[in-house]
């Protein structure tokens, strides 16, 4: 698979990454849970994602669990020196594949160490605190316990920067008054664009801003209008959707994720699609509804 990457980079704190980065999740089982249908295919995709030109992963420990840190592993170790490997930690799974919270000092140690293990380091590039809240929006409620945690790991020198996923811009302010925070990752995309006025204030402090669901997680996008604007510049809905996102702030760097190489290609393909004045504009009314 040839590079289709040329959707320009942003920084991680001190480490620069492609706007256009691969999501893990759907490499584990059905449900997030067990191993994939299909061990040796996402094995293929994640090699096919770095030799197109993806630097920038996201994966955590609970997704499988473990299943996908060992798939990354068996995959890309030893890895690219340019590669990022962004994970996540604050929840476990139920044997009945429920996701708990876990956030106690105890509980984040023994994640981190997990990821460590299962994804071959002696140090984690970036762990984002996963706040539970709801299951697409975050909750107010103070992070100062989980987060001092994480940021005496990073002192120990297991974690070499921190983030948030699925926080308010309160939680967010709260977290940068213990230590440097160099990404938060929110739910948003086409249709559910309630973060807004968060990536502007993030862009303003050069922070990256990661959506989650960029393509609308396990429904996919679905409107009309995008729909009709893909027929008339012959491309995917999916991808004229990715394309708006990385038009919508320099900031914005994404994640989507795919077990399937042909859809892969597509979402990449998606970082040389340059939207008109016009068709941004219209893409806008979606994002306003």
């Amino acid at each position: 698979m040839s590079s289709r990457i040329n959707a320009g980079t942003f920084s991680l704190g001190d480490r620069v990454v492609n706007r256009m980065g691969y999501g893990a999740m759907q490499l584990a089982g059905p449900g997030v849970f067990g191993p994939p249908r299909d061990h040796d295919a996402a094995v293929a995709v994640l090699r096919a994602a770095i030799e197109a030109g993806v630097n920038h992963i996201d994966t955590s420990d609970f997704y499988g669990p473990h299943v996908t840190n060992q798939i990354i592993r068996e995959a890309l170790h030893p890895y690219d020196d340019d590669l990022v490997i962004v994970t996540k930690v604050g929840a476990v799974r139920g044997e009945d594949a429920s996701w708990l919270p876990a956030q106690s000092r105890e509980d984040l140690t023994r994640a981190v160490h997990d990821n460590l293990r299962n994804l071959g380091l002696e140090r984690l590039d970036v762990v984002n605190l996963r706040l539970m809240g709801d299951v697409l929006a975050p909750k107010e409620g103070s992070l100062a316990e989980p987060f001092s945690a994480l940021a005496a790991l990073r002192e120990q020198g297991l974690i070499r920067h921190l983030g948030l996923s699925n926080a308010t811009a309160t939680q967010v302010a709260e977290a940068q008054a213990i230590a440097p925070v160099v990404c938060v990752q929110n739910h948003y995309n086409l249709v559910h664009g309630k973060d807004n006025a968060l990536i502007d204030a993030l862009a303003a402090q050069g922070i990256a801003y990661v959506p989650f669901f960029p393509l609308g997680g396990f429904s996919p996008i679905q409107s009309n209008v995008l729909s009709e604007i893909a027929a008339d510049i012959g491309k995917s809905p999916l991808q004229v959707a990715l394309a708006w996102l990385l038009a919508r702030s320099p900031n914005l760097l994404l994640i989507p994720g795919t077990s399937n190489p042909l859809h892969l290609s597509e979402n990449l393909a998606a970082a040389t699609l340059e939207l008109s004045v016009d068709v941004r504009a219209r893409l806008d009314t979606i994002a306003l509804s």
